[in-house]
């Protein structure tokens, strides 16, 4: 996903809180699986994982500066786009360039929690460096995600892993090895994937990460798919696209994890970029978040998401610092908050 960067731009115990004995558990409200009784093995989630509960509501926001939108359709959580590298070192930043302890973040993070609402911070996204790119050692990375969740007082991380980061095995498996390691210090904290995603399901590298995390005994609560960006060759019908992007997904993570249906969609989030993309002909309308909010509800799937609230709005025309499209408005006819609306439900 575009990240916040640019102003003018945009498992081993797979699914670990819907298995036995994944997780010690999390305290709190959460829109990851419920536990359930003991494993058998390691990537085995419970076929019961799933019991019809609805899709909690979690949109990507940025951690340093406010939308008028955030709160729109009373989100469960807020993922925080995003943590990266200062550029070169170990060093986590806001975007890369807002320090950690930034007193205007901090103040921005109480006011996003203030309703009762828990934060995601995800590592990564679309620009800069991912800290498993820039860090030297499994300890010196875990410690610089676990200084982002501290600052942030988060339980759950996100992993935005795409572009060249993705097929890069060497910080592939690094990163697999510093998540591990730091769940063992926090038995609590709750991980996800966020990976790129075709209608034909996710590519060899997306599967080879998971192969990773499942290989070092990362404790995964969800794959979020990234159901946007698919090429010019789509441009048809986008909560289409996205639903047999999810149907496929679910069946390599069967494949991959050995789990059955249930488990395997609780397991799942889906991401959508709504309005218009980069991707010329790529256009997610408000009936298309309906389509996904609706096929989210019947299968069970843990959480539904959409890039971003900042452009959660129309654009603009006569403003031309609020008429970018792909940063500030959604380029679609809507009214503010509507698509917050339909995938809250």
């Amino acid at each position: 996903m575009r990240s916040f960067l640019k102003p003018a731009a945009g498992v081993t115990c797979l699914f670990a809180l819907a298995t036995a004995g994944c997780s010690a558990g999390s305290g709190g409200t959460s829109d990851a699986a419920p536990a359930a009784p003991e494993r058998t093995s390691s990537a085995s989630p419970s076929p019961s994982a799933s019991s019809g509960t609805s899709p909690s509501y979690a949109p990507y926001v940025s951690a340093t500066e406010a939308s008028a939108n955030d709160a729109a359709g009373s989100p469960t959580t807020y993922n925080l786009a995003f943590v990266i590298s200062d550029g070169s070192g170990c060093t986590p930043k806001w975007n890369g360039a807002y320090a950690i302890g930034d007193t205007t973040v901090k103040s921005r993070l109480a006011a996003l929690t203030g309703s009762g609402a828990s934060l995601r911070v995800s590592f990564g996204g679309a620009s800069g460096k991912e800290l498993a790119a820039t860090c030297d050692s499994v300890s010196e990375l875990a410690e610089a995600y676990a200084a982002a969740l501290d600052a942030a007082g988060a339980t759950r991380a996100d992993f935005d892993i795409e572009g060249d980061e993705l097929t890069d095995s060497a910080s592939v498996a690094l990163r697999s090895q510093a998540i591990a390691a730091l769940q063992r210090e926090r038995p609590d904290l709750q991980v996800s994937f966020t990976l790129p995603v075709m209608p034909s399901g996710l590519d060899a590298d997306g599967v080879a990460l998971l192969q990773s995390a499942n290989k070092y005994d990362v404790q995964v609560s969800t794959v979020n798919l990234m159901t946007m960006n698919y090429g010019e060759s789509y441009t048809g019908d986008m909560g289409g696209y996205a639903i047999a992007s999810a149907t496929a997904a679910h069946t390599q993570l069967k494949d991959v994890f050995g789990t059955e249906d249930a488990a395997a969609w609780k397991g799942m989030a889906l991401t959508s970029m709504i309005g218009v993309n980069d991707i010329d002909g790529e256009t997610f309308t408000l009936a298309d978040a309906a389509e996904v909010r609706t096929f989210a509800e019947g299968k069970g799937i843990s959480w539904v998401s959409m890039w971003s609230t900042f452009r959660d709005q129309p654009c603009e025309d006569d403003d031309a610092d609020r008429d970018d499209a792909l940063t500030n408005c959604s380029g679609v006819e809507q009214d503010a908050g509507a698509f917050a609306e339909a995938f809250s439900g």
